[in-house]
């Protein structure tokens, strides 16, 4: 017997940790934060319910701060094990984590310097030293390569799809009759994306824990490639610039591929594009360096001798001088910078530019949480606070939904029908109360499957 607890990424979509204890040991999959809002963020200072020194190994589903995030502080609080994961996703995490612990940092000097915390002094979550002994416990894995843990389980990474690196975890037990499997979705990705594969399939699943960000939505019909092309021709007669917040995650360099793309095609002008955004850069270098993770038709166009992510006249800004040196365009550009929301980065001293010229486009391309800078600029309030001015909103304003790295639940239910048998269970987690039962009751309704949404704090056991 074994058994699987949930201790984040159930009733939230963010900090994604379960314990799967099996055959003696107790193994972690992901270490995420919790983000959002403040009471789900305070649970990132509670002691994990296990003392990590238990722990034997962590496996990591891919690089996004709500399924990586927490581990510096995991070992911080005493986990030397080694952290698996997929080859990419280790690059991607030590961009992310060293980045995660400058921003805890940050944070804390600011609580110490403006007063506002309860505690004196206001501490990080953890530091930039954390985070380079959590990257020395790294040890990556292919795709598809087999792992063992002791004589009878063996893990293995399957791609699914999301970002680049992102995986299902598969874990195969060999008791003395029959072998049991159970497999950790992750994110899960979409089909037909731009540059990534599409998720793969598995089979002879046992149990199943599945994400559901997506559970009670369908993502919206529309051509990007139509719309994008819209937008950019729109914004360059208009005679201004065209200013774009991106996660410099995939957003990012989807972007950059479609407007190579467009270009290469004639069907828009070409223009000076402005990566601004350090991470971006640093992440699109590992796309780069990646291209044998990512689709075919991408593999191909870099086998031809294309650079895939370079438009014609790219600019990579990494310094503040060049950053500032955009303000001195009038027309003809595109700027991409961070964060996706407006919520903080380099992008907040663009929107103070471009915001109050009619001649500019502001371009959102992903969701806009309630409470956030892009979400009050695009709900069309007259201004918007930036570093405590009230900045008029004059430039016009778009919105191109289709960008998500997320399923929704007619692509998981349609992945799930390849499935060659119904799991024993399935374990519904990731998602929002209404979104992981809204999924929940879509599965049993289609396959009659047993279907559980998993609760914070909940323990299973489990046949394997």
């Amino acid at each position: 017997m074994a058994t699987i607890s949930f201790y984040g990424a159930a009733g939230t979509v963010t900090g994604s940790r379960f314990l799967l204890e099996l055959r003696g040991r107790k193994i972690l999959i992901d270490c995420g934060l919790f983000q959002g809002r403040k009471k789900d963020r305070l649970k990132n200072w509670d002691s994990f319910p296990v003392p990590p020194a238990e722990i034997d190994r962590v496996f990591v589903t891919h690089a996004h701060i709500d399924h990586s995030g927490y581990l510096p502080r995991f070992v911080k609080e005493g986990y030397s094990g080694h952290i698996h994961c997929t080859y990419a996703t280790h690059d991607l995490c030590k961009i992310m984590l060293r980045d995660s612990a400058h921003l805890q940092e940050e944070d804390a000097r600011w609580a110490n310097k403006k007063g506002f915390s309860k505690h004196s002094p206001a501490l990080p979550l953890y530091t930039a030293d954390d985070a380079e002994q959590a990257l020395s416990l790294f040890y990556p894995l292919h795709y598809g390569e087999e792992f063992l843990i002791g004589d009878k389980t063996r893990v293995k990474f399957k791609d699914a799809g999301h970002i680049l690196g992102s995986s299902f975890i598969d874990i195969k037990t060999h008791p003395e009759h029959e072998a049991k499997k159970i497999l950790f979705s992750g994110d899960f990705g979409r089909s037909a994306k731009l540059i990534l594969k599409e998720p793969g399939q598995v089979y002879n699943v046992d149990y199943l824990v599945l994400e559901s960000t997506y559970g009670d939505r369908l993502h919206k019909e529309t051509s990007l490639t139509e719309e994008l092309i819209r937008v950019i021709t729109e914004s360059a007669d208009r005679g201004g610039v065209l200013l774009i917040p991106a996660f410099a995650v995939g957003r990012t360099q989807s972007l950059l591929f479609m407007i190579r793309e467009l270009e290469e095609k004639g069907k828009i002008p070409v223009q000076d594009v402005y990566v601004d955004s350090p991470m971006a850069i640093n992440v699109t270098s590992i796309f780069s360096k990646r291209i044998s993770d990512l689709n075919i038709q991408t593999r191909v166009l870099a086998l031809q001798g294309k650079h895939v992510f370079h438009p014609r006249r790219i600019n990579f800004c990494r310094s503040r001088d060049q950053s500032k040196a955009i303000n001195n365009k009038k027309s003809g550009a595109i700027v991409i910078s961070a964060s996706g929301m407006a919520t903080g980065g380099r992008i907040l001293h663009h929107l103070k530019k471009r915001l109050p010229n009619a001649n500019d486009t502001m371009l959102f391309i992903g969701y806009q949480a309630e409470g956030t800078r892009g979400r009050t600029i695009l709900e069309g309030k007259p201004s918007v606070k930036i570093h405590g001015e009230h900045i008029p909103i004059k430039a016009k304003v778009e919105q191109i939904m289709g960008f998500s790295g997320h399923a929704d639940y007619n692509e998981i239910l349609a992945w799930l029908m390849g499935f060659n048998r119904a799991p024993e269970k399935t374990f519904i987690v990731h998602g929002s109360p209404a979104a992981s039962e809204s999924l929940a009751q879509k599965i049993r309704a289609q396959f009659g499957w047993d279907v559980v949404v998993a609760e914070f704090g909940s323990s299973h056991e489990l046949n394997l």
